[in-house]
This record gives structure tokens, sequence and C-alpha cells, in this order.
């Protein structure tokens, strides 16, 4: 029996198996290790790389790793961005059987300037992004052109100003989409004064296309003579609808819009202009008023003079005080001079209001000087001058006799005519004592009546009270409220005078018929019931209500023989 032997060949096999086994575990090593690194990761991508100045892009994070909670550093970006808005994401899904989370931000940024720029490496949980690049362009370098959905228009209404010269900035927006949540930056000029007077919106067509317009109108006033730029403007909205029922509104989408900046020469004042003060207008005119018509004026009375300077393309406050009165027998009591301002489309309108109170102290026939402006025409480019004409007056009563004169004439001293005395007889002597006796018991008793009635009087009520309404009125006064002023002198006449009872001031005038009075309530009246109301002159008023309280004694002797209708029980 033969016997065959065979050929093994274990050890080429077993070598190839364990080299099999070797590279099954050196990919699942790379598998592992390509896992772990994707698991442990921070993306950064951007919608665009090139834009313009005034254009914004999407820049996306993504973070798929096992750590939870924080967030990257975001400040890093506003060195060269500005962060117009910023939402966050978890995302969780499942492709091809494998399932996969992330953390997903998404930021519109809009940059700060022109040229290269870097979207900087962001950091979190020990992963970094990298960083990416970003070429930005000129407003006017963007592609485009004509078909933009919405676009800034600065434009100023003259090519150069003179030195604090009104100049008119509009701001417009452009747009052929829906926008909402439109916010600007407050226009600023440095070496300028800067008001916001207007505020437009309307539709206009451009190249058959309609544009809804929001236009907003500065005035600004250039403080010193040279360049005065116009700084670029950002804009920002959000376009496309609100969708109430999306908690981030993913089909609105914010953008930036940034205006172009402009240059304009401020001139000085011309040499040729020789007015004492330095007043660019469009237009300036003057104006007077009075309290009473100057037909009645008399010696002693207060009459209100009221004079508006208004210029149009002028603060008040650049307006100037006009010259003050110097006339021998009048004496002037000016108030404080009341300051607005006025915007309207074609800029600012200065008003100042100036009042004064006049006293003649004697009659006679008065004339107040012109009152001349002069101002730069800034529409016709020429120095003019406006003037209010000479006021002339007469003044009938008899002088105020409160100090003597100079020079006044001295009154002859009347000599009394002699008269003869009688001596009268026994009989007459004792019936003349008889009735003075009787009299003076009569008045004794009177007296003593009275002393007890007035006593009691100023113990109960007036005394009291007297001094504390009294500086309540001055008070108010000085603070110009006609309302308060009003309600307080009632209570101080009803005070001062109880047997009254007046409802109203207009009753108490009526009853105790005094001149002060009676003008005090006319001044009232006509600052809270006319049409247009009238500025209260606080000068004249309270030379009004002084005037009253030194003549209370006067006053109290009348009102004490007033008849019994108003003593009575009338409420």
């Amino acid at each position: 029996m033969e016997t065959y032997s065979f050929p093994t060949h274990r050890k080429p096999f077993a070598s190839a198996t364990i080299a099999l086994v070797a590279k099954a575990l050196c990919a699942l090593l790379l598998l592992a290790l390509s896992l772990s690194a994707s698991a442990q990761e921070l993306a950064a991508s951007v919608d665009r790389n090139e834009l313009a100045i005034n254009e914004t892009f999407t820049l996306t994070l993504r973070y798929s790793g096992g750590q939870q909670g924080g967030q990257p550093d975001f400040d890093l970006l506003e060195q060269d961005f500005e962060v117009l808005s910023r939402q966050q994401s978890n995302q969780y899904r499942v492709i091809n059987g494998r399932a996969e989370s992330f953390v997903e931000w998404t930021l519109i940024l809009a940059p700060l300037k022109e040229g290269k720029l870097f979207v900087p490496s962001l950091h979190l949980h020990g992963q970094v992004s990298d960083a990416i690049p970003i070429t930005v362009n000129q407003a006017g370098q963007s592609p485009s052109g004509n078909s933009r959905k919405a676009f800034l228009e600065v434009e100023l209404d003259k090519d150069k100003v003179h030195v604090q010269e009104q100049l008119l900035v509009k701001v417009r927006l452009y747009t052929t989409v829906g926008l909402h949540d439109i916010a600007t930056d407050q226009l600023k000029v440095r070496g300028a004064h800067v008001e916001k007077v207007d505020e437009q919106r309307f539709e206009r067509r451009i190249d058959g296309v309609g544009h809804a317009v929001y236009e907003l109108t500065y005035a600004v006033f250039p403080e010193s003579s040279g360049e005065l730029q116009i700084p670029a403007l950002n804009y920002v909205a959000v376009t496309g609808r609100r969708d109430p029922f999306s908690l981030f509104n993913r089909n609105a989408q914010r953008i930036r819009l940034r205006s172009e900046a402009k240059t304009i020469q401020v001139e000085p004042k011309p040499d040729s202009y020789s007015g004492s003060h330095w007043l660019p207008a469009a237009s300036l005119g003057l104006v007077q008023s009075w309290s009473k018509d100057p037909e009645e004026f008399k010696v002693g009375e207060p009459i209100t003079r009221i004079i508006t300077l208004r210029a149009e393309g002028l603060r008040a406050a650049q307006l100037p005080p006009l010259p003050a009165l110097n006339i021998e027998g009048l004496k002037t009591y000016p108030d404080q001079a009341q300051q607005e301002d006025q915007p309207r489309m074609n800029g600012i309108t200065g008003s100042r209001i100036e009042t004064t109170a006049i006293v003649a102290t004697k009659p006679g026939s008065y004339q107040l000087p012109p009152v001349t402006i002069t101002w730069w025409d800034t529409k016709t480019g020429r120095q003019r001058a406006t003037q209010l004409p000479a006021f002339r007056f007469n003044v009938a009563g008899a002088p105020i006799a409160s100090a003597t004169t100079p020079g006044a004439p001295s009154i002859p001293s009347t000599q009394a005519p002699s008269v003869k005395e009688v001596e009268p007889g026994f009989w007459q002597k004792i019936a003349i004592a008889a009735i003075a006796s009787h009299l003076l018991w009569i008045l004794y008793f009177f007296y003593l009546k009275n002393s007890r009635a007035e006593s009691t009087a100023h113990k109960t009520t007036r005394k009291p009270r007297k001094a504390t309404h009294s500086e309540e009125l001055k008070k108010l006064v000085s603070e110009g409220k006609p309302t308060e002023i009003q309600e307080c002198l009632r209570t101080w006449v009803n005070q001062r005078w109880p047997k009254l009872r007046a409802l109203n001031l207009e009753s108490a005038v009526q009853q105790l018929n005094i001149s002060e009075l009676s003008q005090a309530v006319e001044i009232l009246n006509g600052a809270i019931y006319k049409e247009p109301p009238r500025p209260v002159n606080r000068q004249q008023l309270q030379i009004l209500l002084d005037r009253l309280q030194s003549q209370e004694d006067i006053i109290e002797g009348k009102t004490k023989r007033l008849p019994g209708l108003f003593s009575g029980d009338a409420v």
C-alpha cells in the first residue's frame, strides 16, 4: 500500500490572513479617526466673497460635536463688520441611515470699510474655523446697477453756503420691495449744528418703475468757513413680508444701505456786509402789536408793546435782541424774550418775541424810534434791511406827582380870606355843649361795636392767610401760568374782601370798580381765552398787583359801605 504525502502551505496562508486582518484594523482605525474628526468640527462659510460697501453677506458657522452649550466669540467680527442679525438653530438629521446633529449660527454682516478684509477665525470647544477673505468694493462698482431693489440718494439744496447759513440735506430711500423695521443713523456733521425738520413718504417713478420713497430732511448750520463734510449714512431694514406664524421669519432678509458722502464749500461772511449782527436768511420780518388801542393811552396805566422778529432760515438763538427804549416821560419794563423754532419742509423759521410794558408818567405826545434790522438775503446774495417805522402816540391825564420834577412850574399859594369870629352868648354855649355831649356818646357807642366786630374778623379769617396768598400770587406771576394766576387771584380777592363772595373775577371787578384789578383780569383773559392767546406780560401784571395791594386800606373803606346785597348769604 502506497502512501502519498501531500505538501502543506500553512505558513503562507497564515501570513495572508494576518495581513488582511491588519489592513482591516487600519481601515477601522482610519474610519474611527475620521469619524472622531468629523464629530468635532467648526466650519465657516459665506454666500459670497466679493461685494460693495453698501451691501451685505451671510456668514454660516456650523459646529458638530458632543459638547453642549456655549458659542463662539462673535465680538471678533466687529472690527471690520457690523453684525446686523444673528440666528442660532439646533438640527438633527439622518442621511442614508447615518445620524448627525449640529449647531448652526447664521449671521448677516455688513462691511465697515472698503478693501481686502477677512472674516476672522472663530473658536469653540477647542475647535477653530478657517479665516475667509472678503473683497469690498465702492458702492458704484456694485454689479446690481439699475436693477437694485433698494438704494439711497443724498441731495443738497445749494452748491455753496456762507457760515451760519442754513443748508438743507435730503436723504431719500428708494425701494421696489416691501421694507419694514427701518433704522437709520442720525445725521451728525462735525463743525455744524444739525436738526431734522421734515419726514415724508411718497412714490416716484424711475425709468417707468414705481419706487416707494422715504425722505428725511435735515437743516445744517455750519459754524466755521472751509470744507464741510456730510458723512455717509447707514440704513438697516428688513425685506419681505412678516410671517406671524414663523418663529425666526426665515423668509425675511435684513439689508444694509449706505449713502454717499458729500462735501460743500462754506464761505466766510462777506467783507461788504455792514450789519452789526450776521443774519443770513431767506426772509426777515418785524411785526408790532399793542395790548390796548393806542388812542387810549393814559398817564399811569401800563400798556404792553409786543414786537415779533421772524426769520426764515435762521434759528431763534441766532436772532439779536432789539434796542431798548430810553424816552423821557416813559418808564419801560421789558419782559424776558420768548424764542421759538418752527421746523418746516423748507427748513427752520426762528422767532423772537419781545414784550415791554410802558408806563407814561406825564401827558403829552411821544414818538417811539424806528427799529431797523440789517440782514443778508441768501436768495439774492446781497445785503438788505427791514425796518419797523417810528410810532407816534398821545398820552392823556394828569402827571404823576410822586416826586418834584425839576423845572416844573410852581403853583402859587392861595391866601385864605379873613373871617370875623362872632362870640356866642351864654345859652347858645349851653345848647352847643349838650348837643356835642350827645354826639360824643353816640360816636363812642358805634366805635366800640365796630372795634369788637373788626377784632373778631381779624382773628378768625383774614390775618393768617393774607400774607400766604400774596406770596403765592407773586410766585405764580413770576412763573407765568395764566390759569393758576387767575385762580389764585380769585382766592386772594375773596380772602381780602370776604363780604364780596364773588364766584369769579368779573363779578369782583363789577363790585369793587378798581382799575388795577380790571386790567389784570383783562390780561389773564386774553392769555387764556383769546385765539391766538396773548403772551402774559408778567412785568405789567406784577405792577398792577403791587399797586392793587398797596391800595388795600383805601379800598377796604369802600367795601365796608357796599349795600347789603353783597354781604348776604348768596354763595
